[in-house]
């Protein structure tokens, strides 16, 4: 690659363009922001490592004149300790990534591998816009509603960076799906994507899973483990379900996304990890910090680009393509010959409300296709409820003024139970709560009834 080193200090300067020389790159020196910004035009760097302070021009006004270029240019900032957060911040206009002072030469040689990998996320980028044109698919996500296209625009947008990433959206509506692709068309496509739901490990055995163990750091730690960090290590971690972490591992992860550096439960040594962050949540996340579910400082170091997945319901006119997607899925893994959803499948298909959203399409697709006896899926492969009543309403429910938030939530609970036949997964969905938090309320009921004379 040709790389543009942008330094005020000479010494500095000098030195990182020989070791990205010694690795086998091109590199050439500008003295400040001024000169970096003449470079660019005459040298056509692939990549800037610009320091963030200098005369004349610095380096976030450096970004922002080149910001237009960004498509082709990487855009690197050397910062201070103390100037982290401005560099974070920066990454929402469009820097790559940062580097701190004094520069670790792994991490940059690092740094400079994830840039070139980038270079060819972006080409990616260019084919899946053709793919979009042309099928109505970015990647593995499937639709053409204006509602997804704004978030495959964010997806193309912050995916060649490695600013951490927020999604949020209800159960079902695809944020892994969402990561992936983010994972797929960014620097670190070769290396690992590891995921993990925080709502479905128990708390006294998530922060091994995040952060790993030495032997002997609790009861039962019997061999030394890595956690999710260090298996993410120069590749990209999913952690689904953030507000379900508590606070405590809530600070320890801050920490790590401040320093880079991680300690093992147990453990004395601190040790350098390169992860890309991608997390999410079901809840809306400033709503999860005014009730302190999710830290506030934690909320804005990951939400340096935020994406809002909507739900089934607010793009139906996606229902029709994704139908297809599912139906030749399960054809090729089933052996079946499926062609489509007749008519009047399609109809109540369309009708539907979709509370478990794409998941739950998927899965009505996937046992209509295994029953269909003919070259269409029917109704009568549907099941009940896409044909039955709608859920039960307000009314319905026994709701009424003068009632307390608690006696309304229970009963709210109940009934939601009772139409999902006592189903907690479907019920959570429909409610917009996890399973574990769920769990936790039916939980409380049955403690509160237990203490009642």
């Amino acid at each position: 690659m040709r790389v543009l080193i942008v330094e005020d200090d000479a010494a500095a300067r000098r030195g990182l363009t020989e070791l990205v020389r010694a690795w086998g790159h091109e590199a050439e020196g500008a003295a400040d922001g001024q000169e970096g910004l003449e470079r660019i035009t005459s040298y056509r760097p692939s990549a800037v490592l610009a320091d963030m302070v200098m005369p004349r021009m610095d380096g976030l006004e450096l970004l922002r004149r080149v910001k237009d270029q960004l498509s082709d240019l990487t855009f690197v900032l050397i910062t201070a300790q103390g100037s982290v957060e401005t560099a974070v911040s920066a990454m929402k206009d469009g820097a790559f990534d940062y580097l701190t002072k004094p520069v670790d030469p792994q991490r940059l040689r690092g740094l400079l591998g994830h840039v070139a990998e980038r270079q060819r996320a972006l080409r990616d980028v260019a084919g899946l816009r053709h793919q979009l044109q042309e099928q109505g698919r970015f990647g593995p996500l499937v639709g053409n509603a204006p509602s997804i296209r704004a978030v495959y625009r964010t997806i193309e947008q912050s995916a060649p960076t490695a600013a951490s990433v927020l999604i949020y959206g209800e159960s079902g509506t695809g944020k892994e799906l969402v990561a992936k692709t983010i994972h797929e068309l960014s620097g670190r496509p070769s290396h690992l994507f590891v995921a993990i739901n925080c709502a479905a490990i128990p708390e006294s055995l998530l922060e091994s899973e995040i952060f790993g163990h030495e032997r002997g750091a609790f009861t039962g730690a019997v061999d030394r483990r890595a956690g999710c960090f260090e298996l993410a290590h120069t590749g990209t971690l999913f952690l689904d379900e953030i507000a379900e972490t508590s606070p405590a591992i809530q600070t320890k992860l801050l920490r790590v996304l401040q320093e880079r550096t991680l300690r093992r439960l147990g453990g004395q040594k601190e040790q350098a990890v390169d992860v890309r962050l991608i997390a999410a949540t079901n809840l809306d996340p400033a709503k999860a910090v005014q009730e302190g579910k999710l830290r506030a400082d934690l909320y804005y170091r990951i939400n340096v680009i935020g994406i809002s997945v909507p739900p089934l319901r607010e793009r139906t006119e996606d229902i029709p393509l994704l139908v297809q997607t599912f139906i030749a899925e399960f054809n090729a893994r089933n052996g079946r010959s499926v062609r489509a959803a007749s008519p009047a499948a399609s109809r109540l298909l369309q009708q539907y409300a979709w509370p478990g959203n794409i998941r739950e399409l998927r899965n009505v697709i996937e046992r209509a296709v295994i029953l269909s006896s003919s070259d269409f899926i029917e109704p009568e492969q549907l099941p009940v409820d896409l044909s039955g009543p709608p859920p039960p309403s307000i009314q319905a429910a026994g709701l009424a003024a003068g009632m307390t938030v608690d006696e309304a939530e229970r009963r709210l609970i109940e009934l939601t139970l009772a139409h999902t036949r006592d189903n907690k997964t479907r019920a959570a969905e429909i409610l917009g709560v996890t399973v574990k938090t769920l769990h936790n309320k039916l939980k409380r009921f049955r403690q509160e009834a237990e203490e009642k004379p």
